[in-house]
């Protein structure tokens, strides 16, 4: 693990793989932290890529800016980190927010990536409807903690049969979600509430595109992933059987099939 000061918070982060690798950014949603990119992780730098996974401000080790953080600010983060790096450009994947902030990273600096990965994420503007919710929660978790709001959504954040099923990986979903600030979880749902609406961004990527999707995600359900698709006609969508909003833990085999092979097919040599 290593870490970089920003003017106003240190981020953490990994940097695994060989350093002339394809570098691959993946960015873990709410609220979890770099670790949810384990399975995948292994499996790319196996295969060759350099990984880079930082933990959000707010979010694992990173510190935390209470308040509001809008996603463009999450993006800047990543921006700052790979420039740390000396990393031009690469491959930005993101999973639920962290497809969203993926899809920001792109809307503002569209020279900076080779490609997108997509995983269980939408691309429309927040509703009013759920601004309120996203704030209200917001407040909620300030007041309460993080320990009922992870018992109440596991179950979601997973397929439900997967939170019986694999045990050990609800506990390691559960245990990433009970340790999140509550401050850093709360800013980025009050930023989150206010994100830009990326379907122009998406309609205008010319470069590759991987959409994932959990068959049975009841957050951003296989349907949102169809309605991106349209959106990026060259994409490519991989619905995967058996998971739910996070995939890449649930049936981390069928995922990281799906991310090795777009990445040998789109940048045949890169790694």
């Amino acid at each position: 693990m290593s870490h970089i000061a920003l003017s106003d918070v240190t981020l953490h982060y990994d940097d695994q793989g060989p350093s002339d690798g394809l570098p691959v950014v993946l960015v873990h949603g709410h609220p979890f932290n770099r670790t949810l990119w384990g399975p995948s992780v292994r499996a790319l730098v196996v295969a060759g890529y350099r990984v880079i996974t930082p933990d959000l401000r707010g979010y694992g080790d990173s510190g935390v800016t209470p308040g509001k953080v809008l996603l463009s600010e999450f993006a800047d983060d990543i921006a700052a980190l790979l420039d740390h790096l000396g990393v031009e450009r690469a491959v930005v994947g993101g999973v639920s927010m962290g497809g969203q902030i993926a899809m920001e990273f792109r809307r503002g600096r569209p020279e900076r990536v080779l490609g997108l990965v997509l995983s269980d994420t939408s691309a429309p503007p927040e509703t009013e409807e759920g601004k309120e919710i996203r704030n209200a929660m917001a407040d909620r978790l300030l007041a309460e903690g993080m320990d009922g709001y992870a018992a109440e959504v596991i179950g979601k954040m997973l397929a439900p049969y997967n939170v019986t099923d694999l045990p050990d990986v609800a506990a390691h979903v559960l245990g990433m979600m009970r340790a999140t600030a509550p401050e850093g979880a709360a800013a980025a749902l009050r930023g989150r509430a206010e994100r830009l609406d990326h379907r122009d961004t998406l309609a205008a990527v010319d470069t590759p595109v991987l959409l994932v999707v959990g068959a049975d995600d009841a957050y951003t359900p296989v349907r949102d992933a169809e309605d991106m698709l349209r959106l990026v006609p060259h994409a490519t969508l991989a619905v995967i059987e058996r998971a739910g909003h996070l995939p890449g833990v649930e049936q981390p085999e069928r995922f990281n099939e799906a991310l090795l092979g777009f990445l040998g097919a789109r940048f045949a040599g890169g790694a």
